[in-house]
């Protein structure tokens, strides 16, 4: 037989009831029941729209709860730091009262509700933009001081070397000058800023980089100080010979003869020993060796060489029965006018690249 099929009806309440806006679904088993909805709805509603009210409810109660203890608490902080802090006991119910008002949305606060809550708010002011452009400003400062501290130390490089054959020219004339000046016999400021500009010379110009080209070498202790000892030097080339170089003693095709001679002088008060005055010594070297000679031989003795200049400059005025001091600055304002000592300035500068410049020895 045929199998008896039963229809089923689906029902959307529409009516509104109090306080929900729940669609309920109502399926009637038989067309022949009858269902009452107004009933049904009743009785249905309440246990759809509960939970979801009651979970609302509570979440919305917790938040209220937390915005109050937080106000409580700022207002506590006010009240105690406040002059009058005995009042704020008696005037604390009366701040209650717009706990209650609190908005959930910042849309919806108040003046007296954002002053509330300043204390949790952290606000990002201008300070940020202050801190930019100072911080901008301070490049700016630091660079415009590097640049002007290079252009400045370059300048007291050369007044360095202005003074130094200032020094020179007086101890052409007095040859005790340098003496007195390293023993701390003069204690004036010339001649202290004099004594520096030496010291300068030869602690920042010459022997560092002295030591730079001794240490990358392989010279034998002895080649250097006979460089170091001998004055004058004269390098000249000749025919090659496959040998030990007498600098380095490494097996090289040696072409350049190096003629040492000069006579011993002070590192410091540049005083001549006539002692063995015309001894002399020829050594065979490489073509690294003789570079390396040249070029530490030239920065090694160019005080004593400029000092030789100045000596002969003031050797050769005739100018008698004149205070020294007066026929120092004449013979410096000379040489200064001329060109001379920017001349001998320039040649320093020349030696020092040089030896900054010069390569490593393969």
């Amino acid at each position: 037989g045929k199998r008896k099929s039963w229809s089923t009806s689906v029902m959307y309440d529409s009516d509104e009831s109090e306080g929900s806006d729940i669609l309920v679904r109502k399926v009637a088993a038989k067309r022949r029941c009858i269902m009452d909805d107004d009933e049904s709805s009743e009785e249905r509603q309440p246990d759809k729209t509960c939970p979801t009210e009651n979970v609302s409810t509570s979440r919305k109660q917790k938040v209220l709860a937390k915005l109050k203890e937080l106000v409580r608490q700022s207002a506590s902080r006010r009240s105690c730091s406040s002059a009058n802090c005995e009042d704020s006991n008696s005037e604390a119910p009366v701040e209650e009262e717009p706990l209650f008002q609190l908005p959930l949305t910042p849309s919806e606060g108040s003046e007296s509700d954002n002053s509330s809550l300043e204390d949790f708010i952290v606000e990002e002011d201008d300070d940020d933009d202050d801190n930019n452009d100072n911080t901008e400003h301070i490049k700016i400062n630091d660079n415009f001081s590097c640049m002007t501290s290079l252009y400045l130390l370059r300048c007291d490089h050369y007044v360095h070397f202005k003074r130094i054959v200032k020094a020179f020219l007086i101890n052409a004339i007095d040859d005790s000058f340098l003496s007195s000046l390293y023993d701390g016999t003069r204690q004036k400021k010339y001649a202290q800023d004099m004594l520096l500009s030496l010291h300068y010379l030869d602690e920042r110009f010459i022997q560092p980089r002295l030591e730079n080209l001794i240490c990358r070498s392989r010279w034998k202790d002895r080649y250097k100080e006979r460089v170091d000892c001998y004055p004058a030097v004269r390098i000249s080339l000749q025919n090659a010979k496959n040998m030990s170089c007498q600098a380095c003693e490494m097996r090289r095709y040696c072409k350049f003869s190096v003629l040492l001679s000069g006579r011993l002088y002070n590192s410091k008060t540049l005083e001549v020993d006539n002692f063995m005055s015309d001894d002399k010594k020829v050594l065979t070297v490489g073509v690294v060796c003789a570079n390396r000679t040249r070029v530490y031989h030239n920065l090694k003795h160019f005080k004593f060489k400029l000092y030789m200049d100045c000596s002969s400059v003031a050797g050769l005025d005739g100018v008698e029965d004149e205070p020294v001091k007066d026929t120092v600055e004449r013979l410096f304002s000379h040489l200064e006018e001329s060109g001379w000592i920017q001349k001998k300035y320039n040649d320093l500068e020349d030696y020092m690249e040089d030896a900054d410049n010069f390569q490593e020895e393969k």
